[in-house]
């Protein structure tokens, strides 16, 4: 994973619920009053979030204790506790919001992830993430793909070069795409790959000819036609396909050899899990 600066969005986090204070919280319950919480699991999947959950909270009050008893990754369900948290009742109170949005979004992603990483796990690909996150969020989704047993594609627009319709069409065509490419990294003397989007095989040809990319995007292929063109590129670039695939079609993508497949699903189409922080009395 790229660097994150965590304490940066934990505070604007903090800042959007808060605000000025949890007048709520600040009227109802004593400074002075100590308690405990459990996080108690209502579905049944892959947890994830339960690091980040614990850094937020001694993050926010440092004199919270968090005790666990599952771990990011670990299959659970449905009345399962996650950890206990004790200390300041306001904190706890306070801070419930924020790691339960968090862990919520994290562990449905984790869940959905392996549930289609399971149906794939008999041939060699690899599912990847996208770039279709959550503003501000992408750490956390990509992170929770990672978790979920999926691989994480590139973070930003900045970590790898890929080049898609729009810049071959803009600049001219793939080769013209990729000369431009190849001046631009070593006038900047970067260190970075090229994958490069594809449409047809005369595309892929143009591709493996500049010898610029490591890996091809096949980009709406059928099955198919997939099949066909990872015969035809036969290992002299890694593969991955996109565009439309989802858990219907997953399996036979995956069967065709292909390296890679990667679905905006992971992070755009998920259902948050259902998590639960209660006070114990």
């Amino acid at each position: 994973m790229n660097p994150f600066d965590f304490s940066t969005w934990l505070q604007s986090a903090l800042q959007e619920d808060i605000g000025p204070g949890d007048y709520t919280t600040l009227a109802t319950i004593p400074d002075s009053a100590i308690g405990k919480a459990q996080l108690i699991v209502k579905d049944n999947g892959v947890i994830a979030g339960i690091t980040i959950a614990e850094i937020i909270i001694q993050s926010f009050d440092p004199s919270l204790k968090v005790t666990t008893f599952i771990h990011d990754g670990d299959v659970v369900k449905k009345g399962d506790i996650a950890f206990i948290v004790e200390g300041k009742s306001q904190s706890i109170t306070t801070i419930e919001r924020l790691v339960l949005n968090v862990m919520q979004r994290m562990s449905g992603i984790a869940t959905e992830t392996h549930r289609l990483t399971q149906m794939i796990a008999h041939t060699n690909c690899k599912l990847l993430d996208t770039r279709k996150t959550t503003p501000n969020f992408r750490y956390f989704e990509k992170e929770a793909v990672r978790i979920g047993g999926g691989s994480n594609h590139r973070y930003a627009l900045y970590d790898m070069i890929l080049v898609k319709d729009n810049h071959i069409d803009f600049a001219g065509g793939v080769k013209p795409a990729l000369s431009k490419i190849s001046e631009f990294i070593k006038e900047r003397n970067l260190s970075i790959k090229v994958e490069v989007e594809t449409r047809n095989l005369s595309e892929v040809d143009e591709v493996i000819e500049t010898g610029v990319a490591f890996r091809i995007m096949l980009d709406n292929f059928t099955p198919e036609t997939l099949r066909e063109a990872v015969l035809h590129i036969n290992g002299r670039v890694e593969t991955e396909a996109s565009g439309g695939i989802n858990e219907n079609t997953l399996v036979s993508y995956a069967e065709t050899g292909v390296n890679f497949i990667s679905m905006g699903a992971l992070t755009h189409h998920v259902k948050s899990f259902d998590l639960s922080l209660k006070a114990i009395k």
